[in-house]
């Protein structure tokens, strides 16, 4: 079982005559693109779970903290 299988993330899917881009809405800068919405999704899975790995990097390499909060309005 991975460590992503039971993670779940809001993507917003744009779809136009170009084709279509997925972004996740959790995590800011992880993009993808597809010719087809279910490419643009398979695309946006694995864009997650890179994104995901390398967050430990970007905290060491930029000595930055990086978190995640929820806010409630």
């Amino acid at each position: 079982m991975s460590e992503f299988s039971s993670m779940q993330y809001k993507v917003t899917v744009v779809e136009s005559e170009e084709g279509v881009a997925v972004w996740c809405d959790d995590l800011p800068g992880c993009v993808s693109q597809g010719e087809t919405k279910g490419e643009a999704l398979d695309n946006i899975r694995i864009a997650i779970q890179e994104y995901l790995a390398s967050v430990d990097d970007v905290r060491i390499h930029f000595k930055t903290v990086v978190s995640t909060e929820e806010v409630v309005l």
